[in-house]
Formats: C-alpha cells, structure tokens, sequence
C-alpha cells in the first residue's frame, strides 16, 4: 500500500494532489470518490483552517478519480484526464511500484541506524556505558511492545513530599497575636509572584499574589463568590 495526501487549499482555490495543483472555487464541502473501490464510496476531505484533506492508502496501478464540490462532480483541468463510460471525463492517476522505493529507503536508513539497532537488540547483550552513544542505546532497548502487569505499578514510588517552604503560604498562616492586623508577615522569596488560591469556604474563593518593590512587600486578595 502507498499512502496518498489530498490537500485542498482554501486561501489559494489548490486542491493538492501527489505535490500536483487544481482549482476550484472555494468550497463548504469536498468530497472525493475513485475506481479503487469502484466508486462506492465518497470519501469526506476533512476542513481545518484553510484547506481540506485527506490520506488514501491505494495500490500500484491506474487509478480513476473525481471530486464532489458543493453537491456537484467536477475534474481538476490541472490533472490528467481521461473519458469515462458516462460520456464525461475523470481525472486519473498513475502510481508506480517505484513510488515503494522511498518507504524501502527509510526502513533501510532505521535498519541501519542506531535506533534500529538498538531495537533489534541482542538478548545476551552485556551493557556497556563507555560512550555517550552506548548510554542512549542502552535507553532504547528498554522500551518494548509489552504491556506490563497492574501489580508493576503498586512498586512505583509515591510522589515526592511537598517542599517545606512552600508551606509558609501567607494565606494558610495566621498573624501572632502581638503583630500588628493590618501588617502581614515577611514573606519568603519564593513565594513571590505567584498565584495562589484559598480553599473554598462559605462559597467565596480567595486568590492572593505578593509582590515585592525594593524592601517593600504588597499582598493583593481577591474574592470572587462561586
């Protein structure tokens, strides 16, 4: 099978075909349909922001085609044409058993890359980290197309505990009694512009940022009902 990339362009009126060009009106919506499934099916070309396209997977050999632009079949003038048994024309299309060779060459290029030979990996193979190249082969033989049993996650590690000083948020502390209400303690510097949000209570939510100017710190509380 070879893959096949339609791409019709919106923003230049190009339907793109095997890097070949044809021009239709801007459309709403563009179909597809070709003799390799002997017309059958019309196959949607999806629109994303500026053009439609497709990927049809076809075989070597002669292929017949046409689109359907707004509810009406048209040809692209662009392509090679041929008459059809209906008295109206098709475009058609030629792909060769030479187009494969692309797809050999680059399964050839991973054969004989270090990624495919680390993925070909021999079983008694004894790690050697002599190397930086060595160290990352060594990463690509650790991944397979195995699915590991449930229990191999109940050994992972539990996340790492909370840093202390992340803490010291000024919103969960309260004031000492013999500090002044209106001051708020010194922050840490790491609690620096950042956002942080208090736990909802009473359906209202508290957001706080505290800045800092020179040896000045401004604490900024926003309360928003949920």
């Amino acid at each position: 099978m070879i893959f096949l990339l339609i791409i019709y362009d919106t923003i230049h009126d190009l339907c793109h075909i095997m890097s070949h060009g044809c021009s239709f009106s801007q459309p709403r919506t563009v179909y597809i349909c070709g003799s390799w499934d002997g017309w059958r099916q019309k196959i949607p070309l999806v629109k994303s922001a500026n053009d439609f396209s497709t990927i049809l997977e076809l075989t070597p050999g002669h292929h017949e085609y046409k689109f359907m632009v707004d509810n009406k079949w048209v040809v692209d003038d662009n392509q090679p044409k041929t008459n059809n048994n209906l008295g109206g024309e098709n475009n058609v299309m030629s792909i060769d058993q030479d187009d494969f060779e692309v797809f050999d060459a680059l399964d050839k290029d991973l054969a004989s890359s270090n990624a495919g030979e680390a993925m070909r990996g021999a079983p008694n193979h004894q790690p050697s980290h002599d190397t930086p190249n060595d160290r990352e082969l060594e990463k690509l033989r650790t991944f397979s197309q195995d699915i590991p049993d449930r229990g191999e996650f109940a050994k992972a590690h539990n996340p790492p505990a909370l840093p202390p000083h992340l803490l010291q948020v000024i919103l969960n502390k309260d004031t000492p009694v013999q500090c002044d209400p209106n001051v708020l303690p010194e922050p840490n510097h790491v609690m620096l512009n950042h956002l942080y949000a208090l736990s909802i209570k009473d359906g209202v939510m508290v957001l706080s940022a505290t800045h800092r100017y020179r040896k000045k710190y401004v604490t900024t509380l926003l309360y928003k009902p949920i």
